[in-house]
């Protein structure tokens, strides 16, 4: 805190000191002695005194405006505009929530209007007005994921949720602010919270749809998924998988990995044959609509494609095991699609010696000990098939790890 106070009275004159205050995320990370990642001010200059410190205006994606500038070690400093020092309440009032309603001026002091600071001991998500969903119904979903960051809304919180129909507040938001809410959610320590909140509220079906189907599907047959339905099922594969990885990709695709399902044809229920080759398209096209990075795409596609033949490890040839790791490699998926299989199948043994398959299928042709003339004289079609051939025998040679 020392070293940002300081820095941030190098950054404006002293004669701004005075007119300047960290607000919001930035006052809460310090008071829980967290590592913020962003810096958060309001301050009473003018368009021009804030120009001039080279704070560039931008619109945000709330609609606010905000100056923005770039600090090679602190990062972004975002400020928003206040008439005076003495409209601070009604600038904190129309923030989310009380723990990111407080500030702090320049020399240290805490201004807290709001009683986020008790808010802020006892972990609890209090709305700073009646009008916080409504100024912004994103905040919705950021109250999921505070949720799933171990925060627990109050009773007055959660009803202002619920007093109304949220889904037409959704028509003009575009989907990439409500994915980072998810994706950010994913890095939290208990993930399914957010997506058990908006079953919960019965809110979202407009950007997860799919979430709101899989309480009626079925797991797959009793004996096999005595959870019962898919939802409980991808909640609990979740669970496993963030009891063992902070990855939020490896999370996310965990919650995910039976999307193919859906695809299923209830008259087949319970059972869902054909689910991991549907999953592949079902995740590209999902993957898209909520305009997630290439490597999610990426790597759901494949997680839903092979976590069924990776439940069956013991059982593939040497050869299915070499190609599964290849594809594993090129989906950027090696470090965790044991983690989902187990998580995914409890109880089945480990993916036995799944490193050193790894390391087999990525090795070269130099590598693998193949003879380059020999390899060139044969035809373009024949020579994926021997280089696949030397790998298996390469692995057979070398006596595998249990």
């Amino acid at each position: 805190m020392t070293n940002l106070l300081t820095f941030l009275k190098s950054l404006f004159p002293p004669s701004y000191h005075g007119r300047v205050l960290l607000v919001g995320g930035t006052v809460r990370d310090m008071l829980l002695g967290r590592e913020g990642q962003d810096i958060d001010l309001v301050a009473s200059l003018s368009d021009a005194e804030l120009t001039a410190l080279g704070f560039a205006k931008v619109e945000s994606t709330s609609g606010a405006i905000i100056y923005f500038r770039y600090h090679h070690e602190f990062g972004k400093i975002e400020i928003t505009r206040i008439a005076t020092v003495g409209d601070l309440k009604e600038d904190l009032l129309r923030r989310d929530f009380t723990v990111n309603a407080m500030a702090m001026d320049l020399s240290g002091k805490h201004h807290d209007l709001l009683g986020g600071e008790d808010d802020l001991k006892t972990g609890v998500l209090r709305a700073c007005s009646l009008h916080t969903f409504t100024a912004d119904p994103l905040r919705l979903f950021r109250a999921f994921r505070f949720e799933a960051d171990g925060w627990r809304m109050t009773p007055e919180c959660a009803e202002l949720i619920r007093s109304q129909d949220w889904s037409e507040s959704f028509s003009a938001m575009p989907v990439m602010r409500f994915s980072l809410e998810m994706l950010k959610a994913l890095k939290h320590k208990t993930p399914e919270r957010f997506f058990e909140q908006m079953i919960g509220f019965n809110i979202g079906a407009k950007f997860l749809p799919e979430i709101f189907r899989m309480p009626h599907i079925p797991a797959g047959p009793l004996q096999h998924h005595p959870e019962g339905d898919l939802f409980t099922h991808s909640i609990q594969v979740l669970q496993r998988v963030a009891a063992t990885s902070y990855d939020p990709l490896a999370r996310f695709c965990a919650f995910f990995h039976d999307i193919g399902k859906l695809a299923t044809d209830p008259a087949l229920y319970p059972k869902h044959h054909g689910h991991d080759n549907a999953g592949f398209s079902l995740a590209v096209d999902f993957c898209n609509r909520l305009c997630l990075p290439f490597e999610h795409r990426k790597a759901l596609a494949w997680i839903s494609s092979l976590h069924g033949k990776a439940n069956k490890w013991d059982e593939l040839r040497d050869s299915s095991k070499i190609k599964m790791a290849e594809q594993a490699i090129k989906a950027g998926i090696v470090d965790f699609l044991p983690m989902i299989a187990a998580a995914d199948k409890v109880g089945n043994p480990p993916m036995s010696a799944w490193d050193t398959v790894v390391r087999i299928a990525g090795m070269n042709t130099r590598e693998l000990g193949i003879d380059q003339e020999k390899l060139e004289a044969l035809s373009v079609k024949d020579r994926a098939a021997f280089i696949l051939q030397k790998r298996v025998e390469t692995m057979r040679a070398r006596p595998l790890p249990e």
